[in-house]
């Protein structure tokens, strides 16, 4: 509790600070207008050399050669920077000798110049609230998280960095100190996170380990800062090593993360890299390192940092580990859009180079503007062309995903004449034609009914004759329709009919693709019949003997009671006897007289509280894996396999491919049998290395899972139900997939499962016990 408070404390500081020189920083860059003027001094005069912001002094009829006398009513010869930095860079009062004599006053507004105006003001002023409420979001979210609160300190410097642009540009003394400490200090935290997030990830720390001694960089900062306002000559050289040490310190940044992730290929480290480190990237190479080197720059300071902002969303979307698995999909998709504006945009500037002159600094304009529009363009032409695709693209080739989407759909029914209902639906909405109808042909009594509200048939209208000659998957087409068997039993046949009015024509592929549909139709009904016989023998004898079916509630309750078994007994060997072990400590401190022996105590229980917290909520994890529903599979495995490498003492080897899996019922079973295989590797193994891999094949999926182990024989895994083979065997044959092992005594074992998506047949859980069997689509 005190702790808690401790940390609240120092979170309200730093939330005051931020606020405190936020505001200012805010106020200041407010209160007078950038104008960024480059001057000479010719005969003890100052004349206008050129203006960062053309237009504006176009408009204003400020030209090279104008002498300017006064700023803000004080002499220019009275600014003190004027004299070595040769740059007037603001002011809200100005006032000029033409070459003619004449004199212009200038007063100047922050709208007046609309590139300062969003670049100097708008823009840092949403950073600087955006990064707020992402911090006490974070705050909030995860409180008492080391590694969160390093990312709160991170981004926060990173918003003052950013908003104390604008007040160093104009040589503000606090807004100088600020700019340039901040600067250093926002990457020194980004080390210092990146070691703890290292270590959270169970990654080795590949730099070096005493980072709090990167943190004298920002303390010397503000020393050069305070020494070039009092000596204003050395403000230039001091502002290009804080530039120097800035470009040090990110490419030891990039070093790390690259290094680390070719070494280890972990995803986490692939994400940081791109969504942390890359928005610096264009206030390094395209500010920092020109001025530099040829104290020129290709773009100002207020453009190139207005990258910055992306880095709180990264953190938005990273600020849990399962989060980052998220990102890894649409990261890809956007490398993917990357090189095909960036080629482009290229070729596009060589033009503009060759057809005009335009200079260094619109062509990056152009650059960014260009390659920003076409990746948002492509995006866009994405989801677009996705509403759009039928009148896009032939769908001679969809044929089959959509032969699958139909038969999903009409397979969550339960009832046959809900089936045909839907099956209608389907059929009209993927042909597009309105009339579809289904009739039922009475074998007995040569009458037909129809299942349509809004047509009546009659006799005439349909051959008699047609209808009693057609077998299953033939389709014929009449004069005014397209007739196709369904399904026949003794006394019905049931017959779809298109109504095509002359008009409309079914071309080869639909005809193939309604053929195929309604085999599957057929199927769905002979399956659903002999359900339907079952449940009504099942019912006829429970009604005999007047019980409740013994050897099937038998065998429901021998599972049941073993696995409450299984689950009871890991819980007494561990979080009861946990909980026991608190309470015994908690009565010998209830009679403790020193208060100190109370203190030591209650915080060793409260580590035993938490380590029983942790164990209980992996066993709930455990029942019912937290990410799968929410992030998928990819993620729930990760997670697991992190969880193997902290207990294991073996070297984890593993490959998990995405998979695109129709059927989410795949995704536990391949969840449940990572969980199993890997507990035996943790239980009964002993090995020094263990691989597993999940593989994505054309037609499902392959496990495959080695170790180097000490074995067994192949009797007693038949006969041992301990290590969960039997489980594992029947989950995979529920889906028709193949299960081999093999093992022998000091060889290891090998275990290769594989299973084929559209093999497996319906599989009664208790969802589709209620409502109806899943049937096969192979």
């Amino acid at each position: 509790m005190v702790l808690s408070n401790i940390k609240s404390k120092w979170f309200l500081l730093v939330i005051s600070i931020y606020l405190i020189i936020g505001f200012y920083l805010l106020y200041v860059t407010y209160s007078k207008s950038f104008i960024n003027i480059e001057v000479k001094e010719e005969n003890g005069e100052w004349l206008v050399v050129d203006s960062y912001y053309r237009d504006w002094a176009t408009k204003q009829q400020i030209e090279a050669g104008d002498i300017i006398l006064n700023v803000d009513g004080t002499e220019i010869n009275n600014i003190s920077n004027i004299k070595y930095d040769f740059v007037l860079r603001a002011a809200n009062d100005l006032t000029i000798k033409k070459p003619n004599g004449n004199l212009i006053y200038v007063h100047i507004k922050p709208q007046d110049i609309p590139q300062q105006f969003y670049y100097v003001l708008i823009a840092p002023t949403c950073y600087y609230f955006l990064t707020l409420i992402i911090s006490l979001y974070l705050y909030f979210k995860q409180k008492d998280n080391p590694l969160v609160n390093l990312l709160i300190f991170f981004i926060l410097t990173v918003s003052l960095a950013y908003v104390s642009i604008g007040v160093s540009g104009r040589l503000d003394n606090i807004g100088t100190i600020v700019n340039r400490s901040s600067m250093l200090l926002c990457l020194v935290l980004l080390i210092h996170f990146l070691k703890k997030y290292f270590l959270f990830l169970n990654l080795k720390w590949i730099f070096i380990n005493n980072i709090k001694i990167f943190y004298i960089l920002p303390l010397i900062a503000v020393f050069l800062s305070i020494c070039s306002i009092l000596y204003p000559f050395t403000n230039p050289i001091f502002s290009s090593l804080t530039l120097c040490i800035f470009f040090t310190l990110l490419i030891v940044i990039l070093g790390i993360l690259g290094i680390s992730y070719f070494k280890f290929k972990t995803p986490q480290l692939k994400i940081l890299l791109s969504s942390i480190i890359i928005p610096f990237l264009p206030f390094l190479f395209l500010y920092a390192l020109p001025k530099i080197f040829f104290n020129k720059q290709i773009l100002s300071a207020d453009i190139a940092s207005l990258f910055l902002i992306f880095i709180p969303y990264s953190f938005i979307c990273t600020q849990l580990t399962e989060r980052i698995f998220d990102m890894e999909y649409f990261i890809t998709r956007l490398r993917h859009y990357f090189n095909f504006s960036f080629v482009f945009t290229i070729w596009l500037l060589m033009g503009l180079y060759w057809l005009t002159d335009l200079s260094i600094s619109s062509m990056a304009k152009i650059f960014f503007f260009t390659f920003f529009s076409l990746i948002a363009l492509f995006y866009i032409k994405e989801k677009i062309d996705y509403h759009k695709r039928k009148i896009l693209f032939s769908t001679k080739g969809d044929y089959i995903h959509r032969l699958y989407t139909t038969v999903d759909s009409i397979g969550r029914v339960v009832k046959i004449e809900d089936l045909l209902e839907r099956f209608v639906q389907e059929i009209a909405l993927h042909l597009e034609i309105k009339h579809v109808y289904v009739l039922t042909y009475d074998l007995q009594r040569h009458q037909v009914t129809s299942t349509s509200t809004s047509k009546e048939f009659t006799q005439n209208q349909l051959n008699e004759i047609q209808l009693e000659q057609l077998r299953l998957g033939d389709i014929k087409k009449t004069e005014h329709f397209y007739i196709a068997f369904i399904h026949q039993d003794v006394n019905y046949k049931r017959i779809l009919v298109v109504d095509h009015n002359k008009s409309i024509y079914l071309k080869d592929e639909e005809l193939l693709w309604l053929e195929l549909l309604l085999l599957y139709v057929n199927n769905f009904i002979e399956n659903t019949k002999m359900v339907e016989d079952l449940l009504e023998q099942l019912k006829h004898m429970k009604e005999a003997d007047k019980s409740q079916l013994p050897w099937l509630n038998k065998l429901l309750w021998l599972r049941f009671e073993k696995e409450k078994y299984q689950l009871a007994q890991e819980l007494h060997d561990t979080v009861l006897q946990e909980q026991l072990h608190i309470a015994r400590e908690m009565d010998v401190f209830i009679h403790a007289k020193k208060k100190t022996d109370i203190q030591s105590g209650l915080t060793k229980i409260h580590e035993h509280m938490i380590t029983s917290l942790n164990d209980l909520r992996g066993y709930c994890e455990n029942l019912k894996p937290p990410l799968l529903d929410t992030l998928g599979l990819n993620a729930a495995l990760e997670k697991l396999i992190q969880k193997v490498h902290k207990r294991a003492d073996f070297v984890l080897i593993y490959t998990i491919d995405r998979l695109y899996l129709e059927d989410e019922r795949l995704n536990l079973m391949i969840y449940r049998l990572f969980q199993e295989l890997l507990n035996n590797a943790l239980k009964h193994s002993y090995a020094n290395t263990v691989e597993i891999h999940l593989l994505e094949t054309e037609e499902g999926f392959e496990i495959i899972y080695s170790d180097d182990g000490v074995g067994c024989e192949m009797d007693d895994i038949i006969l041992a139900e301990s290590m969960g083979i039997r489980g594992m065997q029947d989950r995979v044959q529920a889906f028709h997939g193949q299960f081999s092992i093999n093992t022998n005594v000091g060889e290891g074992m090998s275990i290769r499962i594989k299973v084929i998506e559209r093999n497996f047949t319906h599989s009664y859980d208790y969802d589709t016990y209620h409502k109806r069997p899943t049937p096969s689509r192979g």
